[in-house]
């Protein structure tokens, strides 16, 4: 089916709306890359205060990102447009983003984290303002089933390569300015330049950009306390947002833990702190060739199906670095490889399958269901840390200061491969369970 004039989204937008992945994929990524570490190697939070720094910030925005749905629908629907709300969170974004890695010397463990916190509060509050409306948006864009597929092809493309960026970047910046306290504060002015470019090119080039049908929408008064509920109505009523949404939300989990882990096991298993920008370079470089070959390959066989084999890749893969209990070496850099095969179609497939199931079940409650989505996704990805720290903590990790050479105890050197492999693999074998019950909604929105 060949999309219509109207349909068809303009360079400029697709450009635009694959350059906002800078700003999402290196905030969503490096914070759960590398805060974990920070608090317990660098500002020495014992790993339970630290779980509960990585947390709150995560609980605040799963429970505000409902509310920034509904005044992202207010705006489409009195202004024809997302863009007022993604450009307050883009301006505002780096102040916390900067602030979580600046912590000042001499303050104590409990003080640090305290720091951290609070910042951390601000930059996902920022994130919040401009990652709900940025998931919507497809929805407004186009009502083609194939043109979002590219659309998020592109997106991905660009989200592998901010990750990368970012996720290997980012450590290597910091290591070369030290790897300490300074080293951390260099690594985030650094990247809240790029994020804040990134985010801000996508508001130039959606700006004015509204499909037909997405004129004329919701201008009824955005009632947060009601609107909040929508999301969680059509989670109730729509199996088929119900079933996408849990296997996003387990998958994010996965997701999380696997990358929390990886500073740990760079550290603690590979003894080379460095080896963390190897490692995941391996997981997400992959991701950036085969993004247009999962395009392809989704073409002749559906996303739903797609989406299955990729998960398959990534769990076997994840299952296989178990061996590092036995055997850790340089070998693990193959499987994480084929980790990152599977991780591109995880990334895309869902987030072209959203606009599919946001169109089928009503445009107006886009942003309502986008912001639960959010909210899942930062469920996952917060937890992910959490998960980890737990382990560390259950298994008596020590925490340090970025001076100092500790001793770990076995069984914490244990549960960071566990975290880094059999986790994710069984979250994600879960997930796959839940995506079978999934029906595209396709078919329903062709008839109409």
């Amino acid at each position: 089916m060949t999309a219509t004039a109207s349909d068809r989204i303009p360079r400029r937008a697709v450009a635009g709306y694959a350059a906002g992945s800078v700003g999402t994929g290196g905030f969503g990524t490096l914070p759960g890359l590398v805060l974990a570490y920070y608090l317990t190697d660098t500002l020495a939070v014992p790993a339970l205060l630290a779980t509960v720094v990585v947390l709150v910030p995560k609980a605040w925005d799963v429970l505000i990102d409902p509310a920034v749905g509904a005044l992202s629908d207010r705006e489409a629907g009195r202004r024809q447009t997302r863009t007022v709300l993604m450009t307050v969170g883009a301006l505002t974004l780096p102040i916390g983003f900067i602030g979580m890695f600046a912590a000042p010397a001499g303050l104590s463990p409990v003080a640090a984290g305290l720091w951290v916190l609070v910042f951390f509060v601000l930059a996902t509050s920022s994130f919040s303002l401009f990652q709900v409306p940025y998931i919507a948006l497809p929805a407004d864009l186009t009502s083609d089933y194939a043109e979002r597929t590219r659309l998020m092809g592109w997106r991905i493309a660009v989200l592998a390569l901010a990750i990368l960026l970012v996720g290997a970047g980012g450590p290597a910046v910091r290591d070369a300015a030290g790897g300490d306290s300074l080293g951390y504060l260099v690594m985030g002015v650094v990247v809240a330049v790029v994020l804040l470019g990134g985010m801000l090119a996508t508001v130039a080039g959606v700006r004015g950009r509204s499909h037909p049908h997405s004129r004329g929408g919701s201008d009824r008064p955005a009632r947060i306390r009601g609107e909040y509920r929508t999301g969680l109505v059509a989670f109730r009523e729509l199996p088929t947002y119900r079933s996408l949404l849990i296997v996003f939300v387990l998958q994010a989990l996965a997701t999380g833990v696997m990358l929390a882990a990886v500073q740990y096991v760079a550290t603690y298993t590979l003894d080379d702190q460095a080896a963390l920008t190897f490692v995941f370079v391996a997981l997400v470089a992959p991701a950036i060739l085969v993004v247009p070959l999962w395009t392809r390959y989704a073409g002749r066989v559906g996303k739903q199906t797609a989406f299955t084999l990729a998960s398959v890749l990534f769990a076997g893969a994840a299952l296989s670095l178990v061996l590092l209990l036995w055997a850790p070496g340089g070998w693990l850099y193959l499987p994480v490889a084929v980790a990152g095969v599977g991780y591109a179609g995880m990334q895309l497939f869902p987030l072209a399958m959203l606009p599919d199931v946001i169109s089928a079940a009503g445009r107006h409650r886009g942003g309502a269901m986008s912001g639960l989505w959010t909210a899942g996704e930062t469920t996952g990805l917060a937890l992910g840390p959490a998960v980890v720290l737990l382990l560390l903590a259950l298994g008596g990790f020590r925490s340090s200061t970025a001076d100092e050479v500790v001793t770990q105890p076995g069984s914490a050197l244990a549960l960071i491969v566990l975290a880094f492999s059999l986790i994710p693999a069984l979250l994600v074998g879960a997930s796959l369970l839940v995506l079978r019950r999934y029906r595209d909604p396709v078919p329903t929105e062709v008839t109409a």
